[in-house]
């Protein structure tokens, strides 16, 4: 249906590397910039454009039988599709993400801290204000974070370049006007055992909000 709307085909790919409502790598994704203005200055998600030019894909198999798909820029803005197939026929939730900060751990105990951080309740970090756990629910105080491995690739012949071992958890925050913001904070080791502690800030794309 997406692709009768804007009077597209889809894309042609390498096996293995999927378009996703016609976004892979080297294309460029047009995003309505009143997604995120209406909201004024409620918002502290770092990011006011209306395109991304794509150089970078990430897949996730996730162990319900899903898929989340990352497209990744230049500057590390993240525009992510979540399916219920590999393909990416059936898109249920698509999201924009920018990077807020990262951090690089000095020593042992840094990491278990940061872990913790990622299982409470809430989450806040210098310059943000609180953000309540979105996945699971804040009923419990402890929750454990999602993990998985993401395959990247930076080119569409289909081979992954790299993978990257994430520990993860999403909070989210309402602000005016009906919308919210969502925190993304992410404990990442890559294959030479190298580990950042990543935040992104964010929000959730309806369909009709981008074109590729």
């Amino acid at each position: 249906m997406f692709d009768r709307l804007f009077g597209r085909k889809p894309v042609a790919t390498e096996p293995g590397l999927s378009a996703i409502r016609n976004v892979t790598i080297g294309r460029t994704v047009v995003l309505d910039p009143l997604a995120w203005r209406r909201f004024g200055g409620a918002l502290l998600f770092p990011f006011d454009s209306d395109t991304l030019q794509i150089v970078a894909q990430g897949l996730v198999a996730l162990d319900d039988g899903g898929f989340i798909h990352r497209f990744y820029t230049d500057d590390d803005v993240m525009f992510q599709a979540v399916t219920n197939d590999r393909a990416g026929q059936d898109v249920t939730d698509v999201t924009l993400f920018a990077p807020w900060d990262s951090k690089y751990p000095s020593g042992p105990f840094e990491r278990p801290k940061w872990r913790d951080r990622l299982s409470a309740r809430t989450f806040t970090d210098e310059g943000l204000p609180e953000y309540s756990r979105a996945w699971f629910g804040p009923e419990a105080e402890k929750q454990q974070p999602v993990t998985f491995w993401e395959d990247l690739h930076d080119d569409r012949d289909g081979i992954v370049d790299r993978r990257i071992f994430q520990t993860c958890m999403l909070f989210g925050r309402d602000i005016e006007g009906d919308g919210a913001e969502l925190l993304l904070a992410i404990d990442q080791e890559n294959e030479a055992g190298e580990v950042s502690f990543e935040i992104m800030l964010g929000m959730a794309l309806e369909l009709g909000e981008f074109r590729a």
